[in-house]
């Protein structure tokens, strides 16, 4: 996802630098270029790759896209790169990065946003992009539209990232989160990628009504949603997407790595607890991934 986004801000010549521990992707990116496969077409983009940031100077944006669980470490690794003005932007699945982040670089640094753009990584340094029709919601934690919001969204629009500034951010972000919720626990446990996933109805089933708690839980919180159906919810993870996608906790599954489960699904079920709302297709859909990333690295008797 890194790579989708900078990728396409780096086509329109913005000073972009891509930060990844992985060396074999940096190597490759500084070698030939970061490779963005977008539909039946390649483009090569010139970018600037690192594993670390300490000889950088500040930005005036940096964008957080790894797994929640590691937001903290990421930042505060990275926390040269925020200056005076540098605004701080997750567009990381799930909730709960935003108050990680402030609590790092302070609130006034931090803008929120989610999107909807799809991302798989083929091989270090080439990236299958899902960007045409994907929206990007982006908003000042506070609701107001303030000019520095204005412009991250004009230049996210000029690079052909499909972005709206938006005075009820905490609403956008809980729409997003119930695209995650839909597909993506559903897919890691069975293993299975969008075009065949969507291929079951009874799946679809156990998605839609896992959608439908999480806006019971909204609702329950007092935010605005602008999803009424959850069945659009369904409709919309997977639009625009080809037959092969893999959301990111399925790949997470297939590189032995732990989820964002807690993040996603999990939040639906903390925060239904919290507000006494039932949760149980979500608290199933937990357990079951649960024991996947178990399955990854069994514990020996």
């Amino acid at each position: 996802m890194g790579s989708v986004i900078g990728g396409h801000l780096a086509l329109t010549d913005n000073d972009v630098v891509l930060i990844n521990i992985d060396p074999e992707f940096v190597e490759a990116v500084n070698k030939s270029g970061l490779i963005l496969e977008t539909g039946n077409a390649e483009h090569i983009v010139k970018v600037l790759a690192v594993t670390e940031t300490q000889h950088l100077e500040p930005f005036d944006l940096v964008i957080v896209l790894v797994k929640s669980f590691h937001t903290q470490a990421a930042i505060e690794s990275a926390i040269n790169l925020v200056g005076e003005n540098t605004m701080v932007m997750s567009l990381q699945n799930g909730l709960g990065q935003e108050s990680l982040l402030s609590e790092v670089v302070g609130r006034e640094h931090v803008i929120a946003g989610k999107t909807y753009v799809g991302g798989m990584m083929l091989t270090p340094g080439k990236v299958k992009a899902g960007v045409a029709d994907k929206e990007t919601i982006i908003g000042e934690i506070d609701g107001q539209l303030t000019p520095r919001i204005k412009e991250v969204e004009r230049i996210f629009n000029d690079a052909g990232l499909k972005t709206v500034a938006t005075d009820n951010i905490m609403g956008a972000m809980w729409d997003k989160l119930l695209i995650n919720v839909a597909a993506g626990a559903l897919s890691a446990i069975t293993g299975l990628n969008f075009g065949n996933l969507y291929d079951i109805p009874s799946i679809k089933q156990t998605g839609v009504e896992a959608v439908a708690e999480a806006m019971r839980v909204a609702s329950a919180l007092g935010v605005t949603l602008s999803l009424a159906d959850p069945e659009e919810a369904w409709v919309k993870a997977s639009a625009g997407l080809p037959f092969d996608f893999k959301p990111s906790v399925l790949q997470s599954i297939e590189n032995g790595m732990t989820t964002e489960i807690d993040f996603i699904n999990g939040f639906v079920v903390s925060q239904g607890k919290a507000v006494g709302i039932p949760t149980p297709v979500n608290a199933t859909l937990v357990a079951c991934l649960k024991g996947v990333e178990r399955g990854l690295n069994p514990k020996k008797a």
